[in-house]
């Protein structure tokens, strides 16, 4: 059979879509480390393809990704690869096992659940919903009203997460990354099982028992062995983003690491906040007997000879790694920029002349971005913008989940599917006008003890100044309808609580419009809440106003979510010690190192044009009673002396820009023109 369609690849990602035996013998374990830039996607994609080319049955194919988004992308792609190879592409649906680790485990549990001690039914919580359930778990054991403050709802959530994801016990969760919460190991432990019993009671699972539940039970060799065998092959992207949860239950599919291939790059692990482990990836290739082929994508197509050449400075610097030096094609002679400011105002100001600049020379403000290591860094930038009118989108905001509005409607959903879910109950029942916590928890505990929840609603007293509210809800909550007819008749409900509690209906119904039109994808109530839960989209109503009136926008991102992307300029802000590497991420070498990988990752965005800014004096506001004052900052420790030819090291002030200071105005008395607005 020809092979033409390999022919785009190059000699070591050919090597990483062909290797082993044909399609339908499941070959010797593979890590491919795939640099930045380097196509790893259209490698994993042409795998996948080659595989069913050879004979590989896709329905026997796991493939795990860390977003439905990237799923969907790689499903695509094979579609089209296929169909180029074969003259007909393989349906999209062929490939029943593509998904997010999350997503996947959800579905295993949900198959196996009679056999595994779950209902099948269960509902899933996300993060706010889960730390309210720990709240209400807090005040049952009167941990709220201890006399020295007692961890928050979200920190006990973040604790109990870190120890389950990590598999650390958590007296060194504690010490390690919570030592102001040492103190109370004991008071956690008992709100921890506390939690862990109201969840069974209330037949729910959290986003970390998804994957909790699936190792433990993949702790059994007779169930392993039954779940591996559904599948020929298994491909993990983003291998280094795993925690140790995820690398048990991968060990357990394929203990032999036969069939098994995951992707990923060392160099770009900046996820250790949610308990991801570099280690995994470091460690893959000893873990089998021979050790795993290991593969090198070094060939970048995404920046410049010189951007790739300061990057590759800075990740060499790394303590350990997979020794790999980025290499392309694309020639330039312009070296990425070393910028000295005196302020962060002066940063600023600068970069916005720059982006305006290039603007004028074709470049258009969405193929520019600003990276930044936490979103409070570009607050003075984003003041700048502002005033001169330039519109932006600041990415790391709200995801869909987190609004309000969609959270009312699907805690309506999820209590019509498990009226044992008290989360859901208390935020449903408070939306009734007349009910407070008090007369909803009345209505929780007389639901708990029915035989069928639902139809008791009828029997319940209405709380006494619900009125006929009560009446409307319950209808409401009883009215049996097909899917997604059924998320129609939750909004009609919903409408005039919305209009009522939200000055902005409007804007907020056009995310409920969204949520009804993303429902008519999905064949029942319980899939759509489950992939909705675990990969929400963006909520509408939450994006900056001015940025959507406008054709073109500058990007403003983290590091972290911009990971993924690119853009031809990119303008790191804050390269200083204390914000690169982060003042609260420099306790251990492990968290240095990851800092490094944070300033690499952010720099291999650029395809074209790269500055760092280092500004020398941060103000920072009411810390002496003197009221403001400022500190120095130095250069990032990450560009020492040695790597400094790399880069175009120059100073930029506004007198050099040819923009005067500004002299200070005349001081003014506010509160008196204030007072006098209200003088007789």
């Amino acid at each position: 059979m020809a092979a033409d369609y390999l022919d785009k690849l190059n000699a070591n990602q050919r090597a990483a879509a062909t290797f082993g035996a044909e399609g339908a013998a499941p070959a010797p374990p593979l890590l491919v480390i795939a640099g930045a830039g380097s196509g790893k996607t259209s490698t994993l994609a042409h795998r996948v393809a080659h595989l069913i080319v050879t004979g590989a049955d896709p329905r026997r194919i796991l493939l795990m990704t860390f977003s439905r988004r990237a799923a969907t992308e790689l499903t695509r792609r094979v579609e089209r690869i296929t169909a180029q190879a074969l003259g007909t592409g393989i349906a999209a649906e062929a490939l029943l096992w593509a998904g997010t680790f999350h997503g996947i485990g959800a579905r295993i549990l949900r198959e196996n659940a009679t056999a595994i001690g779950l209902a099948p039914d269960f509902s899933i919580h996300d993060r706010e919903d889960s730390a309210d359930l720990m709240n209400l778990c807090r005040h049952g054991l009167g941990l709220s009203r201890t006399d020295s403050r007692f961890p928050t709802k979200g920190t006990c959530l973040a604790i109990y997460s870190r120890t389950v994801n990590s598999e650390v016990p958590l007296g060194h969760v504690l010490r390690d990354h919570f030592p102001w919460a040492a103190a109370w190991e004991t008071e956690l432990r008992q709100l921890f099982a506390a939690y862990v019993s109201a969840k069974q009671a209330q037949n729910v699972l959290d986003y970390d028992d998804l994957l909790l539940a699936w190792a433990q039970v993949m702790a059994h060799p007779d169930f392993a062995a039954h779940v591996g065998a559904a599948w020929d092959h298994v491909l993990i992207d983003e291998y280094q983003d795993t925690n140790r949860l995820q690398a048990r239950i991968l060990r357990a599919l394929k203990p032999d690491g036969r069939g098994l291939t995951v992707v990923g790059d060392d160099a770009q692990s900046i996820y250790a906040f949610r308990a991801a482990t570099v280690r995994n990836i470091l460690d893959f290739p000893q873990g089998f007997t021979p050790p795993a082929e290991i593969i090198t994508l070094d060939r970048n197509y995404r920046s410049t000879g010189p951007i790739l050449a300061a990057a590759n400075a800075v990740i060499g610097e790394a303590r350990e790694r997979f020794t790999k030096d980025l290499w392309t094609d694309r020639a330039s002679d312009r070296k990425p920029r070393l910028v000295t400011y005196a302020t962060e105002a002066d940063q600023a100001r600068h970069i916005v002349d720059r982006v305006l600049e290039d603007r004028e020379t074709g470049l258009r403000l969405r193929d520019q971005a600003v990276l930044f290591r936490t979103s409070s860094h570009s607050a003075q930038l984003e003041a700048e913008l502002t005033r001169r009118n330039v519109p932006y989108v600041k990415f790391g905001g709200l995801k869909f989940l987190d609004s309000a509005h969609v959270k009312d409607l699907l805690a309506f959903l999820r209590l019509g599917l498990n009226p044992r879910d008290r989360v859901a109950g208390f935020r449903v029942l408070q939306l009734v006008p007349g009910v407070g916590p008090k007369a909803a928890g009345r209505v929780l505990d007389a639901l708990d003890l029915a035989a069928d929840p639902l139809a008791a609603l009828h029997d319940v007293a209405p709380p006494p100044r619900a009125g006929d509210a009560w009446g409307a809800f319950v209808a409401a909550m009883t009215t049996a309808a097909p899917w997604p007819a059924a998320l129609g008749l939750a909004r009609a409900w919903y409408d005039p609580h919305l209009e009522r509690l939200h000055e902005d209906a409007e804007a907020r119904r056009a995310d409920l419009a969204q949520l009804e039109q993303i429902a008519t994808g999905y064949g029942s109530a319980n899939a759509f809440l489950t992939e909705l839960t675990l990969d929400p989209p963006d909520a509408t109503s939450d994006q900056p106003g001015v940025p959507l009136k406008d054709e073109d926008y500058l990007i403003l991102s983290t590091i972290h979510s911009a990971k993924g992307q690119e853009w031809r300029s990119v303008h790191v802000l804050n390269c200083v010690d204390g914000c690169i590497p982060s003042d609260l991420g420099t306790g251990t070498t492990d968290e240095i190192e990851e800092e490094r990988r944070l300033l690499y990752v952010a720099m291999t965005r650029a395809k074209d044009h790269l500055s760092l800014g280092v500004p020398q004096r941060f103000y920072v506001t009411n810390q002496t009673r003197n009221g403001d004052r400022h500190i120095y900052a130095l250069r990032t420790r990450f560009v020492p002396q040695a790597i400094l030819s790399h880069f175009e090291v120059t100073h930029w002030s506004p007198l050099q820009a040819g923009q005067p200071a500004r002299p200070a105005p005349a001081p003014i008395d506010i509160g008196a023109q204030m007072r006098n607005m209200w003088a007789e």
